[in-house]
């Protein structure tokens, strides 16, 4: 009889009224990344072709990230790439958790696209020597030029799903009630 308060209000830590609506996200975003890694591997050829400019500001490239994000902290070796993985996996569960825990649309479907991200650079991980990163913007011009890292769907999604989040936590909350004076 030592329920928790949280399972006596009707919550549960694994799913909760938006988990559907966020595990969609997720699958949508996974899925997407993995489609997109595929096809132009295996379909376009992309890792035996230079740079395939696609407009004047984005290239399709093919890098092989061993690191996070950012390419930050390279990785040599199955025990750091293990290491990362398990790391991902961790963000992962903890993601899950607060997304049965989310009380509007905006968060579900950020913290989908964010969860959906992670797994799809962590399947990468799991077959490939790290993760496919394919998109290289850049702006050139006679006296400036600036590229941008390369990048993925997965990792596009992450952006997106930050980005929700940080929207609604600073500008999308419920507005403060005055308090009442009486």
């Amino acid at each position: 009889m030592a329920e928790t308060a949280q399972r006596k209000a009707g919550r549960s830590y694994l799913w909760g009224p938006l988990t559907a609506l966020g595990l969609s996200a997720a699958v949508a975003a996974g899925i997407a990344d993995q489609a997109s890694k595929l096809w132009l591997i295996y379909a376009f050829d992309l890792a035996d072709r230079e740079r395939v400019a696609v407009t004047s500001f984005a290239d399709l490239v093919v890098t092989w990230n061993t690191g996070i994000s950012y390419g930050l902290f390279q990785q040599e070796g199955s025990a750091a790439a293990w290491a990362l993985l398990a790391f991902k996996m961790a963000a992962v569960v903890l993601l899950w958790i607060w997304l049965a825990r989310a009380s509007s649309r905006l968060t579900a479907v950020a913290l989908g696209l964010i969860i959906g991200g992670a797994l799809g650079n962590a399947i990468d991980r799991l077959h490939w020597p790290g993760v496919m990163d394919f998109v290289l913007l850049h702006v050139e011009t006679a006296r400036f030029s600036f590229r941008w890292y390369v990048f993925n769907l997965a990792d596009a999604a992450i952006v997106a799903g930050v980005v929700g989040l940080l929207y609604e936590s600073l500008w999308a909350g419920t507005p403060q009630k005055r308090p009442d004076p009486g």
